[in-house]
């Protein structure tokens, strides 16, 4: 037996090593599918099959780029390289290099992205002379893309009275036409997107059987990973390529189809047996990366879809630690409960960051949780996208913030003198740079003087810049006594940054929307946290200050260790020692988005699936009671997924007050009632019961651990305090009372923390717990 199947277990080894025929590997979460995938192909090489004779599709480059790896050190370099593996998109794109002169292109056509497709797009829609408020670019992309991973094309959009129908009702009824001239001129210019990659594939092996037979005989085994996650093109390719010798292995888990947004139908995977004659099934079910507890929890979880295949994950690795859940007051609680359980961690057992990743439903969710680990100096880098500060729409409310406090931030101004857009145009921002270095002075004191100065500039846009001055000396003004969040949240409206951000309706929009909402909510959240500081203020320069140092704290990209911090779409495939699945609530996770029919909210559960599963030793679910909105505090609840884990595999690390037991009026609305009016002559409760505290009930399915619960804080206002006191702050960390001073309501304490630094606390407000 070749050496590397001796690293095999029985289940792994028999699909290994079957050579021919339809057969699909159901892998659970860590069950070695890599491997299998790997060592399989270098079988089918050692039997004698040609490394040009295979194809291998994946779902990501750097997965490719491994396997590849993998074979290589078994087959050897050269072999290796001869493979056919690689995303959909990458091998057809090479396929259409050779045969795309069938369809009319040039085998050194253009590849458009996105950006390309929709400034086509945007060219077209105002060559139409239509309302691109109704007609909106992306909206337009959109719709576009789905047509063609629907394999819609122009001739069957146009045969189709559903679909014109579909968006005469939305009011673009010559949506059919923009198609045809966007395709038009694509195809002008000797150009493809990214959806032409697919369709003009299925395209060329329909049209042409001879280009499809030599294909069919060209890739006699074929392999496709994540199988789950295929689209309706992608999966009628694979049906063509694999008719003619139907030796075809898609490994997959349908537990963990999440892409449906992205065209994704999981009913490839679920009906893959009725597609092909005398299909092998085989299960890899032993998973190798997390504990006993951890595989429990996700089985009991996934349990509750109805769409599924039939396996039992199992694992021989130790019970380990329940998954552990906790919940918090506030958002911003929560960030600081993942940064103490970090520094505790790696400080009770010598683990590095890297061996931490925090995963969230959404982005914006980010925020609250890079505070709190820049304020523990814990490393960490967002994957998937910018630091929470580095966004571009972040960017731009703190450019308005920065040109408010300094008029002479002249990277502030040139980033928003013309965002939202206000008609002023480059050639105009140059010929301020010029005038303000002539002169000696900022671009904004120019501004300021703009009836003064000769820059050959046209009357309608003296009056738009006079405009843009008069909007920034108004905030100015209001800075003089608005504390930050009232002065940002002003600014965001009044400014047009709101509406703008807001306009385009589309899912990256909204996310936009939501970084604007938890950048005012962590202002909200710090002018609330200084109010316990004495002698700080909320205004904007103190809370820019504070973003600016924070930021300074990041920890260096080109470092490793660090804590990884990223969407669950994005940690599909990955796996930590310690993961934090933070924003377990009902409208967030699931998503309030994705609760319209029973397979949304099964796709929500198999990401939570996918969460759970990306934990080695230890998992931790975190939710809150409540979280700002625009500000505001809005109430929340635990999400169902918490309930549907089996109580076994699950700690309750603080009590869980189910908001739904609370009554729903106050009592104060009924008066009191007078002993003498009680008519009961004795207590309804034994005498022995008469002085103990009402029992909790936790809530179905939730253990409560209630040594783990926070010891309340102690009442220091009373005098108990002394200098030379340690004492502990969920913000600043453990600080030595250094001095008190005040009377009354206005006695404060001088306290010099680890983190913080030396701080005045009033003590009516601070939120401390004396250590010793």
């Amino acid at each position: 037996m070749e050496k590397y199947l001796s690293q095999l277990n029985e289940a792994q080894y028999e699909p290994t090593v079957q050579v021919d025929g339809p057969m699909i590997i159901i892998a659970g979460a860590g069950s070695g599918k890599t491997r299998v995938l790997t060592y399989r192909i270098a079988y089918l090489m050692s039997k004698g099959v040609d490394s040009f004779n295979i194809l291998a599709l994946t779902f990501t480059n750097k997965a490719a780029k491994e396997m590849k790896g993998r074979i290589a050190d078994i087959v050897g370099d050269g072999e290796a390289k001869n493979l056919w593996m690689g995303t959909f998109h990458s091998v057809f794109a090479k396929i259409l290099r050779f045969e795309g002169h069938h369809l009319g292109f040039p085998s050194n056509f253009t590849i458009y992205d996105t950006q390309d497709s929709q400034k086509l797009l945007g060219s077209i829609i105002k060559e139409m002379g239509l309302e691109k408020d109704i007609y909106k670019t992306k909206q337009v992309y959109s719709r576009i893309s789905s047509y063609k991973n629907n394999l819609v094309t122009v001739k069957a959009y146009f045969k189709n009275p559903d679909l014109i129908e579909a968006d005469t009702a939305a009011r673009r009824p010559r949506m059919g036409e923009i198609y045809k001239n966007y395709v038009d001129r694509c195809f002008k210019a000797g150009a493809m997107d990214f959806d032409d990659l697919l369709l003009r594939t299925n395209e060329l092996l329909t049209r042409f059987p001879n280009v499809l037979a030599q294909y069919q005989n060209k890739f006699r085994y074929i392999l496709v990973d994540e199988y789950q996650d295929t689209n309706h093109s992608q999966y009628l390719i694979v049906r063509a390529l694999s008719d003619r010798f139907q030796n075809i292995c898609v490994v997959g888990d349908d537990a963990q189809s999440i892409y449906a947004f992205r065209g994704a139908n999981i009913n490839n995977i679920l009906n893959f047996q009725k597609d092909y004659d005398d299909v092998k099934v085989y299960r890899l079910e032993q998973n190798y990366r997390s504990t006993k507890n951890i595989v429990g929890a996700a089985n009991s979880v996934i349990e509750h879809n109805k769409t599924k295949l039939d396996k039992i994950v199992w694992t021989a690795n130790t019970e380990g630690e329940k998954v552990k859940v906790n919940r918090s007051l506030t958002d911003g609680d929560e960030g600081r409960f993942v940064a103490s359980t970090i520094m505790e961690n790696k400080m009770n057992h010598q683990l590095p960051n890297s061996d931490f990743a925090v995963l969230y439903r959404t982005n914006a969710q980010s925020r609250a949780i890079e505070d709190a680990l820049r304020k523990r100096d814990i490393p960490y880098q967002i994957y998937g996208g910018l630091s929470f500060y580095q966004r571009k729409e972040i960017k731009d409310v703190t450019a308005y913030l920065r040109l408010i406090l300094n008029p002479a931030d002249e990277e502030a101004l040139k980033r928003i003198i013309n965002y939202p857009a206000r008609g002023i145009g480059q050639t105009t921002i140059d010929r301020l740079v010029v005038a303000a270095n002539g002169f000696g002075k900022t671009i904004f004191e120019v501004l300021q003087h703009i009836d003064e100065v000769d820059i050959n500039i046209n009357k309608g846009t003296k009056n738009k810049l006079r405009d843009f001055t008069t909007l920034i000396e108004s905030y100015q003004v209001m800075n003089q006594t608005a504390n930050a969040f009232e002065l940002t949240e002003h600014v965001t409206k009044s400014s047009g940054l709101i509406r703008e951000v807001n306009k385009d309706g589309t899912p990256e929009g909204q996310v936009r929307l939501e970084n604007v909402e938890e950048l005012l909510n962590g202002i909200k959240d710090f002018v609330e946290g200084q109010i316990e500081i004495a002698d700080a203020g909320d205004s904007l320069g103190e809370f820019l200050e504070d973003v600016a140092l924070a930021t300074d704290l990041d920890g260096d990209k080109g470092d490793p260790n660090h804590v990884a911090m990223m969407t669950i779409h994005l940690a599909k495939g990955l796996e930590f020692s310690h993961v934090f699945v933070v924003g377990m609530e009902e409208d967030l996770f699931p998503s309030a988005m994705s609760m319209n029919t029973r397979s949304e909210l099964e796709e929500e559960r198999r990401l939570f699936y996918v969460a759970l599963t990306r934990a080695e030793n230890q998992a931790y679910l975190t939710y809150t009671l409540s979280r700002y909105r625009w500000g505001k505090l809005i109430d929340a609840e635990p999400s169902r997924f918490i309930e549907e884990i089996d109580d076994q595999f699950v700690d309750i690390i603080t009590p869980i007050n189910d908001p739904r037991q609370n009554p729903m009026l106050s009592a104060d609305i009924f008066g009191d009632i007078e002993p003498n009016q009680i008519r009961f002559k004795k207590p309804i409760r034994r005498k022995s019961e008469s002085n103990k505290p009402p029992k909790f009930v936790a809530p179905k399915n939730l253990k409560l651990v209630s040594k783990s619960s926070p010891p309340d804080k102690t009442n220091l206002f009373d005098g108990t305090l002394t200098v030379g006191n340690i004492v502990e702050h969920s913000r600043f960390g453990k600080g030595e009372v250094l001095k008190i001073e005040g009377k009354g309501a206005d006695v404060k304490a001088e306290i010099n923390f680890e983190v913080g630094g030396i701080k005045k606390l009033l003590l009516r407000f601070a939120k401390l717990d004396v250590l010793g």
